[in-house]
């Protein structure tokens, strides 16, 4: 049992070329489906190309890291030792890109130890979860933002609620001596509705109302609160 223990702390396996080549070549490929599946489902408005291409990176430096530490305990020690002192500040601007680097951590793992099989089900799992929440989530809001002068508010008001026949929702009115602030939210699906069957566009219809400085049909992110 001692010379059990004593060999799996400072004995170091020699790696196979091929386990090698075969580790990284699974862990390429299944980066690029993690960059494509994560292109495809993001829903936001701030895509960064380069954290996607991150999560490529992560994959593969972690199937190597893998690699190394896999057949000994010592080095799996010092790892952890090593990895503890790293600070990452960078700020993750999104909840849901916090699972896509756990989710390339754990795939770098199962390449890392030559678990292919169980790789390639969790990511196609992840996908089918991803893409079905994706097709059958309700679709994006809008905030419709109108700024105009006080004694226009009343035809705003009016303006709006006929376009899309009293179903819209006011979130905002801010009113000033001189100015008012409107805003709505609304439905993507609600707008193009109102538009087919009025035939105009409602920032055009609202910017011909004598009063009004600016109309403004803006995208309510995940942040805000979908």
């Amino acid at each position: 049992m001692k010379d059990f223990l004593l060999s799996s702390l400072t004995d170091v396996a020699a790696l196979n070329i091929s386990t090698i080549i075969l580790n990284n070549v699974v862990a390429l490929l299944i980066s690029g489906f993690i960059m494509f599946t994560y292109w495809l489902t993001y829903s936001g408005t701030a895509y960064s190309k380069k954290f996607n291409v991150s999560l490529g990176m992560l994959v593969i430096v972690t199937a190597t890291v893998m690699s190394v530490i896999s057949n000994n305990i010592a080095l799996s020690l010092g790892m952890v030792g090593a990895l503890s002192i790293i600070r990452f500040r960078t700020a993750v601007k999104d909840v849901r890109d916090a699972t896509f680097i756990f989710w390339g951590i754990a795939v770098g793992i199962c390449c890392g130890v030559s678990q292919y099989v169980l790789a390639a089900i969790g990511c196609v799992t992840v996908f089918i979860f991803l893409f079905a929440l994706r097709q059958f989530s309700p679709d994006a809001k809008y905030l419709l933002i109108v700024r105009s002068s006080l004694s226009a508010q009343n035809k705003v008001e009016a303006a709006v609620n006929t376009y899309f026949d009293q179903d819209i929702q006011q979130t905002m009115k801010n009113a000033s001596q001189e100015f008012c602030e409107i805003i709505y939210t609304l439905r993507l699906a609600r707008i193009h509705k109102a538009k087919a069957k009025v035939g105009s566009d409602i920032v055009e219809k609202l910017l011909k109302i004598e009063g009004v400085v600016t109309v403004n049909l803006v995208e309510q992110t995940d942040d805000i609160g979908r």
